[in-house]
């Protein structure tokens, strides 16, 4: 035998109503056959004055009421009694089946046929009726449900509540949710339990659970140990031998994208009704609602503990390079006195300390720029000047290699609005770059133009070029394209130039040259001459 669920159509017997109910239908069939008596009793004692349509809209009344109060069935009752009061006692001949007129046979038919189709439409209205109250009582749970799960301050507490609404509302045995972990394999995220014993092990399904969130669709467990996939909980319902379904699996979904699964399960089996499937339907978005919400919260923990993490580690970076800069003042100090003394050893000290103090100095660029203090003084500037302090600046860092600088002489101006002194400490990382990864035979391009609303300075080498895989990469801190020479590169320079250019508003950007190499493009804001005309206040000048 299956397990009913809550509202099935047809219940067992052990689900009959109780013998108080059953007292309560005879009584009230009782009083309506006493009534009908007792209308043929009053309408037999007038029969001389009343006719028939007198008695059918008597019966007729009688007949409506009873259905209404006691349903079709009593309504169908009433209706054949009246038909045989309505025979023996108001047409002749009296006391007999016999009818004298053969126009009293249509009377008779009208009167019951009008008596049945009363009845029935009663019942339908009253079926009708129920129905809108179910589905109004069934919008109110999920309402509350929805309000309950909302107000809950934990995401695995509302979760835990739908699953135990689920169990309940439908009488199920075991109810438990899946979701996927970030190695995508399908792990029991929560588990109904009965007795202190787990219903079900999560190793049993872990294949048909995969087997569900593969095609997206609803799976069923039958109690022989096989399965099957189903198009839905509703092509369940009415299905012959559903007691033979032990558990249903449904994916759950958000936005298309299936986010879990649900299993339900009953030891006896499993019938659904349709207002059951609609329920459970809705109960299910309502469990894909929680394990996505578990899943965002999760992240967001994640996010906070990255976030503190890292402002941890600026901290230490900003501490621990001001104190390092004391010590190598103090070495280069005492290298500079032994120099003198004709050491040879006290120049590669002092290279090496200032080495050092370029790593100490990018160290607190890259500390001011993540904590958005790295731009502060930003103004209209000229493309050329800065491309002239930036040549200027690396004359000695080349090695050699010259630096061709392109500017327009018959173009007009280009200006853009950056901090001139860190859009040049930018620009010089990015030149400095380009002749860490050049040949020392070829030369490296540096050039400015308009595009668009952005000034691009793009600084263009003759190197290997970097991979597609690599192009977002090198721009993160400390990283170093591998099995490429990079001797004395600390990993710090692209990502300083891409956060001065953002926190300014602009970009870095990375593309291919042609011919072979790499262009690196820092764009800024970019202003026209009018622009900056405006901007300056005219006084004018009284003559004497």
């Amino acid at each position: 035998m299956s397990t009913p669920l809550a509202g099935s159509p047809a219940a067992p017997a052990s689900h009959r109503p109780p013998p108080a109910a059953r007292g309560i239908r005879r009584r009230e069939w009782f009083a309506w056959f006493a009534l009908l008596a007792v209308v043929t009793a009053l309408l037999f004692t007038w029969r001389a004055s009343v006719n028939e349509a007198h008695v059918t809209l008597a019966y007729l009344l009688i007949v409506q009421g009873g259905s209404a109060r006691g349903g079709r069935p009593l309504g169908i009752a009433l209706a054949g009694a009246a038909f045989l009061c309505f025979d023996l006692f108001f047409l002749p001949p009296f006391g007999t089946l016999t009818i004298q007129n053969p126009l009293n046979w249509l009377v008779l038919v009208a009167f019951f046929g009008t008596s049945i189709l009363s009845a029935q439409l009663l019942y339908r209205a009253q079926a009708e009726a129920a129905q809108a109250r179910d589905r109004a009582a069934e919008i109110d749970r999920l309402a509350a449900l929805g309000a309950e799960t909302l107000n809950v301050a934990r995401a695995e507490d509302a979760l835990t509540a739908i699953v135990a609404v689920i169990k309940s509302s439908l009488r199920l045995d075991a109810c438990a949710v899946y979701t996927a972990d970030s190695k995508t394999r399908l792990v029991r995220l929560l588990t109904e339990t009965d007795g202190g014993t787990p219903v079900h092990r999560a190793s049993e399904s872990d294949r048909l659970v995969d087997r569900v969130v593969a095609e997206g669709a609803c799976a069923a467990e039958r109690r022989d140990g096989t399965s099957r996939l189903v198009a839905s909980t509703a092509s369940l319902v009415g299905e012959d031998h559903t007691e033979s379904v032990r558990a249903l699996l449904m994916p759950l979904q958000v936005r298309g994208v299936t986010v879990g699964v649900l299993r339900i399960a009953a030891a006896n089996g499993l019938t659904l009704s349709a207002s059951q499937a609609r329920i459970l339907d809705a109960l299910a978005y309502y469990a894909a609602l929680g394990v996505e919400r578990v899943r965002l919260s999760a992240e967001a923990e994640r996010a906070a503990v990255l976030a503190e993490a890292h402002r941890a580690k600026d901290a230490v970076l900003a501490s621990v390079s001001h104190d390092l800069r004391t010590p190598l003042t103090t070495i280069k100090g005492l290298a500079h006195e032994i120099a003198s003394s004709g050491d040879e050893r006290a120049d590669v000290i002092e290279e090496e300390a200032d080495r050092l103090n370029r790593f100490v100095a990018q160290i607190l660029d890259l500390s001011r720029i993540t904590s958005g203090v790295a731009v502060t003084d930003v103004q209209p500037n000229e493309a050329e000047d800065l491309l002239g302090a930036a040549a200027q600046q690396v004359s000695g860092r080349l090695q050699g290699r010259e630096l061709h600088v392109h500017v327009t002489a018959d173009g007009p101006l280009l200006f853009g609005r950056f901090d001139f002194a860190q859009t040049l400490r930018a620009l010089v990382n990015l030149i400095e770059n380009a002749a860490k990864y050049s040949p020392e035979s070829e030369a490296i391009d540096l050039s400015a133009r308009r595009e668009g609303r952005w000034l691009a300075f793009d600084v263009s080498d003759r190197g290997p070029g970097v991979a597609a895989d690599q192009r977002e990469r090198i721009f993160e801190p400390f990283y170093r394209r591998g099995g490429q020479a990079d001797a004395g590169s600390t990993g710090l320079g692209l990502s300083i130039a891409r956060g001065i250019a953002e926190a300014q508003g602009g970009t870095v950007s990375l593309r291919d040259r042609d011919g072979g190499g790499s262009v690196f493009s820092l764009r800024v804001p970019a202003i026209d001459i009018d622009d900056i005309v405006q901007d300056v206040d005219i006084v004018p000048v009284k003559n004497a």
